[in-house]
């Protein structure tokens, strides 16, 4: 006898052309997932969808490197200079301060000039 075979037809979903294969967890409060929801509704797209167009197109800011974390403590150092500036026109009078000012400014623009590079 021969066996006959039967013509199985394939029925259900059909296979994915890309496959996703990683999987990685992530925690919320409930508020956290709360407004994760509320976003994801507001773009028409499903909560994992939303996190997974986040992780691949958010643009992340780096931190500030060792150089610029030293360019921003000198500003801060000026700034308690300028109020010192401040004093030195209540007591010496406008003309000297303008004086003392125009040299923070200047090393204050340059300052800035390296933070933009």
């Amino acid at each position: 006898m021969e066996e006959k075979k039967r013509g199985t037809k394939k029925t259900g979903r059909p296979p994915k052309t890309i496959k996703k294969e990683v999987r990685a967890c992530v925690r919320f409060t409930k508020p956290e997932y709360f407004i994760l929801e509320q976003k994801a509704e507001k773009a028409g797209i499903n909560v994992s969808s939303y996190l997974r167009q986040l992780a691949i197109k958010a643009a992340i800011i780096p931190r500030l490197s060792p150089e610029e974390i030293t360019i921003v403590r000198q500003l801060i150092g000026m700034a308690s200079n300028i109020n010192q500036v401040a004093k030195v026109c209540h007591r010496e009078g406008l003309f000297e301060a303008m004086q003392y000012f125009e040299q923070y400014r200047k090393a204050f623009d340059s300052l800035l000039q390296k933070l933009k590079t």
